[in-house]
């Protein structure tokens, strides 16, 4: 079976990282921060939206600005990776998946480069055969062109993609791919209003729910 994964949320909590480097670029700009749980609610559909949402909750609507702030959040995203962890038991439920046969990609709105330099520091990235960011060429979730594009690249068989928020559920949907919905991520809606195949709260419960997905 082939292994679609979302990366922030899902795999990782890289919302740490994320706010340091979104209050950094706010200072930089003259502008006052946020505390985490408000970045860690605009997270989800890619840098650019980030910042649109960032400047909207100062009342700034500014394109040039805009572009400017997320081409400086670009040069310090690289390196934003000491903050984030990777949830409990990822690493082991993807060393279990693997060792079953399964092959696996990730597919993240965050930029590519940023997101195989946390994956290469968690050391998660030796897991993955196909990493798709966020400017790719392809359009962002929840488009689906970069889950049909992960699940060419891996071959054949049955795909699934695994995300914990709405952005991955509806993703899932417009791909018409079963969804397993991880319930201690980013998500706000509550998790009977998004479609799922199963939801999870423990990576060590993935691989017995990919099992019985067979």
């Amino acid at each position: 079976m082939k292994l679609i994964f979302d990366l922030d949320g899902t795999l990782i909590d890289s919302a740490p990282d994320i706010h340091a480097t979104a209050n950094a670029v706010l200072a930089d700009e003259g502008l006052a921060g946020f505390d985490l749980a408000t970045i860690r609610g605009f997270v989800g559909r890619g840098l650019p939206h980030l910042v649109d949402r960032i400047l909207d909750a100062h009342g700034i609507a500014d394109p040039q600005r805009a572009a400017r702030m997320v081409e400086k959040m670009l040069a310090r995203y690289e390196s934003a990776v000491t903050l984030t962890r990777p949830y409990p038991f990822v690493p082991e439920a993807l060393q279990t998946l693997r060792q079953a046969g399964h092959d696996m990609a990730v597919c993240t709105n965050k930029p590519l480069s940023p997101a195989r330099a946390v994956l290469a520091h968690l050391r998660l990235d030796g897991f993955f055969d196909v990493v798709i960011g966020g400017v790719s060429g392809l359009p962002r979730k929840p488009d689906p062109a970069m889950l049909h594009e992960a699940a060419r690249l891996l071959g054949d068989g049955r795909a699934v993609f695994i995300g914990d928020s709405e952005v991955d559920a509806e993703t899932a949907a417009s791909a018409g791919l079963p969804f397993l919905l991880f319930t201690e991520g980013y998500r706000k809606a509550p998790v009977d209003t998004l479609p799922h195949k199963a939801a999870f709260s423990d990576f060590a419960l993935l691989p017995g729910l990919v099992a019985t997905l067979g």
